[in-house]
């Protein structure tokens, strides 16, 4: 028998994550036996050219949004993304921040890595890289990042305020946080709060907005912005289908910046 998710452990919650994730890489995830939360890409809110730009087989369709309609990358900088799956977003990335720049894809999923890295050589990204490792432990060096984008990924994690501290740590002075996340505006019913499914597909560990500002703000970060995206909810109400999910959650754009001056 399963353990309770609300009796689980940090490193627990991680490995199912892992788990859904990675039979996604492997096209095994369904609606059947799991919470599927596959989204088209117009519906997150890109542009045609953006998925016809990218190599097809990176668009797993598992976002919530488009952080880089808020990103703002300019050619030269570094991109760091939190959770990268099959390199969707670190692709666009790429083509911003052009051949000086560099993208660098974080994910603790070896299946979604393995198919990521696949994609980069096949379509030859060269400025792009992807690491293993937990986003609440980057394996990215200090003060060595300019902007940092995520897409639906940091509400899975059961350490934010972690993610936060190392967003933070790795960022330079002036570097931006650009993410596209799932935040609740109500508190969620019990049912829903214990759901592995709905943990697992970007719903249980989502965080009220002042309780994400004030991870923010704990961490170090200023100008602070969350922007709640009414509209998601008809997408939404699909992951959860009967449950009246999209009453309690919404997909929000989540922008901060690490100060000039501590």
């Amino acid at each position: 028998m399963k353990i309770k998710l609300a009796e689980s452990s940090s490193d627990t919650i991680r490995e199912e994550v892992r788990q859904r994730y990675g039979a996604a890489a492997r096209g095994e995830a369904s609606c059947a036996d799991d919470c599927c939360t596959s989204t088209s890409s117009d519906a997150l809110g890109y542009a045609a050219e953006d998925s016809a730009f990218a190599p097809e087989a990176a668009n797993l369709g598992l976002g919530c949004g488009n952080p880089l309609a808020i990103a703002s990358l300019e050619r030269g900088q570094t991109v760091l993304d939190l959770g990268s799956g099959a390199g969707f977003d670190c692709f666009l990335a790429a083509r911003a921040v052009g051949p000086t720049g560099k993208v660098i894809g974080v994910d603790m999923t070896p299946e979604m890595l393995t198919k990521a890295r696949e994609n980069a050589k096949r379509n030859g990204f060269d400025n792009v890289e992807f690491r293993l490792g937990e986003i609440e432990a980057l394996p990215v060096a200090d003060e060595s990042v300019d902007v940092i984008i995520s897409n639906c990924v940091i509400n899975l994690s059961p350490q934010k305020e972690h993610v936060f501290r190392e967003a933070f740590r790795v960022l330079r002075t002036g570097g931006r946080l650009a993410v596209a996340d799932i935040v609740a505006t109500a508190s969620l019913p019990e049912e829903i709060k214990g759901d592995w499914a709905a943990y697992t597909g970007c719903m249980a560990g989502a965080s009220e907005i002042d309780e994400l500002e004030k991870m923010l703000r704990n961490a170090g970060f200023n100008r602070i912005k969350v922007a709640p995206k009414d509209a998601s909810r008809s997408f939404i109400r699909e992951w959860l289908p009967g449950k009246r999910i999209e009453e309690y959650l919404v997909s929000a754009t989540i922008e901060a910046t690490r100060p000039l001056h501590s």
